[in-house]
């Protein structure tokens, strides 16, 4: 979890378990309960082991692990040597022992009776995040159960969503007794040596037969009006005892931590008025914005929100006069939103365009009829990609529906600016690293046409382009945080009918999709997983991740999706339903960041 504070780090394993906002309440419990428990001591030299050197010194010990230095005394002072060996004043060398580290484990035995139901079953969860941390940085395997429950049904390994909603379930109306501990001790085989056990639960514990030689941690509930936290008193065993008292989180927490900590929380819906129902979306060029368009004819632009708690920015909103009609739009990180439109025969950009003297209004024409793009009915906008060259001049390019790529130069001259084909096949155009960045399809028939894909880079001179050994063109850029081609970053480009191809920094991976999948983006996700592509089955509601690693579902629309995109600036991709909803999903928390729902029509 990338989002924890610095401090948090060491237990992101486990507090990645839980949603963020849970995760960000957990952790100062967690921090303070690591500090009052310390760390799991190491096995005595009594223990034995293989020998494996030296470790220090020490003042016992046979002389013949007596430090030279000290055989000096026997030289020059025979007495003084003599006095310090009686009053243990020798340093003698200690040896150390390598330990087989598979044969420790830690065993926790938490009370879920009457005496810990409610608030101190929190301090119970942010104690099995630590002891499991401290088990696991110590080598040792980690038992836990309720002392309630069954030893032969209920006993758990590690730590994981299953086990700990297990636990969460296993309340129970019955006090801990002698009985229940001494079931745990024969099942765990406790009789001989307790090795690092613990008991969780109130004071009483102590009292029970069998709790001596366990190490306890004895959670409270002060009795005061208005207090809202617990106190911690953490007993171990032949060690200082420690107090903690822990300021519990706002009560709408403290319940989703007590009855399912691991649910997500839903996002509240954005209502979209009737009159702008969305028509269509996509991402910017730099894949950080989203691009909303709306059914009376305004393109909006909106930066997606970076958690579902995060307040749903204003959206930039462009609408254009009568009598035109948008053709593409974008947005520039330092610019703002640009929109394209049609004016009889020429182009309006609403925006201004940045030149070395400022920003400037700017109109463009085509050609040629044969060069002039167009914008079917019923098809969305096309994408404007910017890039200002070192001059401060900038650059323009949209593609449009049918695959054709244009250049809009920078203004030079107070008239009408010529709209400049590039390439004629075009499935992918994006700004990667600052530069635009687009895949060409291959072009069957004719000399000189290239029959794999080609990677092009835009700027001021001709486009540079690299061979991409894939036969079928259609592509999509995507997210990774590392590891991406150094040009086009995640790259995937269809090669054959089933089979897709991933462009990275260590060369290419190919990916096979089942048949009727649509692939709708790529994307990273976080370590361990590879990279790999996002597809919509064919129900058209539910989308799956597909990888060299077993394919797995990712989430399923309330309604039949119409149209998908994916950024490839951030882990997020959306989707826009039948009946008009918006949904933006954040792949790395597997969580809904945004949705925005039409208004209800009376």
């Amino acid at each position: 979890m990338t989002s924890l504070p610095p401090v948090l780090r060491p237990w992101s394993a486990q507090l990645s378990l839980f949603p963020e906002d849970l995760a960000l309440q957990l952790g100062p419990f967690v921090a303070r309960l690591s500090v009052a428990l310390g760390g799991l001591r190491p096995r005595g030299e009594a223990e034995g082991g293989e020998p494996q050197g030296y470790d220090g010194l020490s003042r016992r010990g046979p002389f013949e692990r007596l430090l030279v230095s000290e055989w000096l005394w026997a030289l020059e002072a025979p007495d003084e040597l003599v006095r310090r060996a009686a009053f243990g004043e020798l340093s003698f060398l200690k040896p150390a022992f390598r330990q087989p580290r598979g044969a420790r484990r830690t065993v926790v035995l938490l009370d879920a009776g009457p005496d810990q139901l409610g608030l101190p079953r929190i301090a119970h969860l942010a104690l099995l995040v630590v002891l499991s941390r401290r088990a696991e940085a110590a080598g040792a395997a980690f038992t836990w159960a309720a002392l309630q429950s069954s030893p032969r049904s209920d006993m758990h390994t590690g730590l994981d969503v299953p086990s700990l909603l297990k636990w969460l379930e296993a309340r129970s109306l019955e006090p801990a007794c002698a009985q229940h501990l001494a079931a745990w001790r024969e099942a765990l085989g406790l009789q001989q040596s307790p090795e690092d056990a613990w008991l969780v639960g109130a004071p009483r514990l102590s009292r029970l037969a069998g709790a001596e030689g366990l190490s306890r941690v004895e959670v409270t509930e002060p009795m005061e009006p208005g207090a809202h936290r617990l106190t911690v008193d953490v007993r171990p065993v032949a060690r200082v005892a420690r107090s903690v008292v822990l300021e519990l989180p706002p009560p709408d927490d403290c319940v989703r931590l007590l009855r399912n900590p691991f649910e997500r929380r839903a996002v509240t819906p954005v209502w979209t008025h009737k009159d702008r129902r969305l028509v269509g979306f996509g991402f910017s060029g730099d894949g950080r914005r989203i691009l909303l368009h709306h059914a009376d004819g305004s393109v909006a632009a909106m930066a997606v929100p970076h958690s579902p708690r995060a307040t749903v920015p204003k959206p930039r909103r462009i609408q254009v006069p009568g009598g035109q009609r948008i053709l593409a739009a974008g947005w520039r990180y330092s610019g703002g939103l640009l929109v394209l439109a049609r004016q009889g025969n020429d182009y309006v950009m609403h925006g201004q365009v940045r030149t070395p003297e400022g920003f400037r209004k700017v109109r463009y024409h085509a050609l040629s009829e044969a060069d002039r793009p167009e914008l079917p009915p019923g098809a969305l906008p096309s994408l404007l990609v910017s890039w200002v060259a070192p001059r401060g001049e900038e650059f323009l390019w949209l593609k449009d529906t049918q695959g054709r790529l244009f250049l809009l130069p920078p203004l030079r001259q107070e008239t009408a600016q010529p709209l400049t084909p590039v390439e004629v096949k075009v499935s992918a155009l994006a700004e990667v690293r600052s530069r635009p960045v687009y895949v060409t399809r291959p072009q069957a028939g004719g000399t000189g046409r290239a029959i794999i894909a080609r990677l092009g880079v835009l700027g001021e001179a001709e486009p540079q382009l690299t061979p991409l050994n894939a036969r079928s063109g259609e592509a999509y850029f995507g997210y990774s945080p590392s590891g991406a081609h150094p040009d086009a970053g995640l790259l995937a480009v269809r090669h054959s009918e089933h089979v897709w191809k991933l462009f990275l920094d260590t060369g290419m991976t190919p990916i096979t999709v089942p048949e009727q999948f649509r692939v709708v983006g790529a994307v990273q996700p976080p370590a361990p997983s590879l990279p790999g592509v996002v597809a919509l089955d064919p129900d058209l509601r539910t989308f799956h991740f597909f990888s060299q690693h077993e394919p797995r579902t990712l989430v399923a629309a309330t309604d039949d999706v119409v149209q998908v995109a994916a950024s490839h600036g951030q882990p997020v991709f959306g989707w826009l339903t039948k009946a008009g909803e918006l949904v933006l999903w954040d792949l790395m928390e597997q969580t809904v960041l945004y949705r925005a729902v039409p208004e209800a029509t009376p």
